[in-house]
This record gives C-alpha cells, sequence and structure tokens, in this order.
C-alpha cells in the first residue's frame, strides 16, 4: 500500500524527447549574444579580403575578435547573470517580457561603447578598416530595437541575430563579389531555418515573432552594408 502511494505521488519525471534536447541546445550555443563573434570570426578567417583585413595578421585578427568577443558576449552575459542573482531577471531564459527589457537595455549601451571604441578610439583600426565599426553599430541598432520592441511585444532576438548575420554576408558578397562568402551565406540560411524551428519547438515564440525578428534584423544589416560599407 505504501508503495503504490509512493508511486502516485512521485511519478516519474518526463524526459525531453530528442528534438526537444536539440532544440534547447541549438538555442544555446547560437545564442544571440554570440553572433557578432561570429560573424566576424567568418569575415576575419574565412573571407579576409572582403572586409579589407587581408593585410591584418592572424595574431592581430584574434585579439580584435577577442576583444569583440568580450565586449559583446562575456560582458553582457555576466550583467545578465548578474541581473538573474540578485532579483532583477526572474529566469535566464529571458521568457516574460519585464525580464528582457532591462537586460536588452543594457546590452544596447555596452555594445553602444564598442561601436564607439572601434570607429573613434582605435584609429589605426577605423582608418584601415572602417566597416568594423559599421558593422558593430548595425548590431547596436539591431539590439536597441529589440529593446525598444520588448517593451510591449515579445520579438524573437534568435531570429534577429542570425538574419542579421546573413544580411551583413549577403550584402558584402554583393559589394565585394567575393564568392568564398558563399558556402557560409548558405549555412547561415540554413542555420536560420534550424533555429527558427527550434524556437517554435520550444514555445519560445509564435511564427510571427520569428518572422518579425527574420525582417527586422535582416533589414537593418542589409541596408547597412549596401549603403553604408
Amino acid at each position: 500500500m505504501i508503495d503504490e502511494q509512493r508511486l502516485t505521488e512521485d511519478p516519474k519525471p518526463k524526459t525531453e524527447s530528442v528534438s526537444t534536447a536539440f532544440a534547447r541546445a541549438l538555442s544555446a550555443v547560437f545564442h544571440p549574444l554570440l553572433m557578432p563573434t561570429l560573424l566576424f570570426s567568418i569575415l576575419f578567417f574565412g573571407a579576409p579580403e572582403a572586409l579589407g583585413v587581408s593585410m591584418l595578421e592572424n595574431r592581430s585578427k584574434v585579439s580584435l575578435l577577442l576583444l569583440i568577443g568580450i565586449s559583446t558576449f562575456f560582458i553582457p552575459a555576466f550583467l545578465i547573470y548578474f541581473l538573474h542573482r540578485t532579483g532583477f531577471v526572474r529566469s535566464l531564459h529571458m521568457d516574460e517580457l519585464q525580464d528582457r527589457r532591462l537586460p536588452y537595455f543594457m546590452t544596447a549601451l555596452l555594445y553602444t561603447t564598442t561601436t564607439l571604441l572601434f570607429t573613434f578610439q582605435l584609429p589605426e583600426i577605423s582608418n584601415s578598416v572602417p566597416e568594423i565599426g559599421i558593422l558593430l553599430g548595425s548590431i547596436t541598432v539591431s539590439v536597441t530595437l529589440v529593446g525598444l520592441i520588448s517593451l510591449f511585444w515579445k520579438i524573437s532576438a534568435h531570429s534577429v541575430g542570425v538574419s542579421g548575420m546573413v544580411g551583413a554576408l549577403l550584402g558584402i558578397a554583393i559589394k565585394s563579389g567575393d564568392i568564398t562568402l558563399l558556402n557560409p551565406l548558405l549555412a547561415l540560411i540554413l542555420l536560420a531555418g534550424l533555429l527558427a524551428s527550434a524556437r517554435l519547438k520550444l514555445n519560445a515564440h509564435t511564427p510571427a515573432q520569428i518572422a518579425a525578428g527574420m525582417g527586422l534584423g535582416l533589414l537593418v544589416s542589409l541596408t547597412t552594408v549596401m549603403f553604408l560599407v
């Protein structure tokens, strides 16, 4: 009798399906904060001529990429974790609108600082490769818009990030005619589809929020590259 009662009160927890676990892992690995680092990794080492960094030594590229990674991923991620630990953000998944607002605006402020650093405080970079600062500015605009939209609607930041990378690579490929960007571009388009499916699988967003994110990221990055790079 006691054993039967325990089985009734304490059922075994349901295990995640393989597809749900894959969707969760994909969302974590390709977190929006990691996408600036991924974008510049592709441009620095996959198509340096297209961005104009072919004259830089690999050590210099790694140093720049490390600076971008620290300022656009590690510092914002630490601050979001700090907000979570202090109770300002209830969940690190930021499923609710009230959990998204402060982190996005703080991230936008950090990204603005990084953009200004690469544009005005590093003349050897801004003079030789101004495209870095321009692309960072484009990313900052997208993050700021996500923060503003998140005041009233839960747009997909994953979609904004991945479509922003697609737009940036597409614009640079069109303007430079560099066919070496074709394979990374196709891979990112595939990734965009997988991420959209993953977010829907996790019930993190509606199709409209996914579509809006894709449109926003693509529009901002493609317009920036076509007119400013």
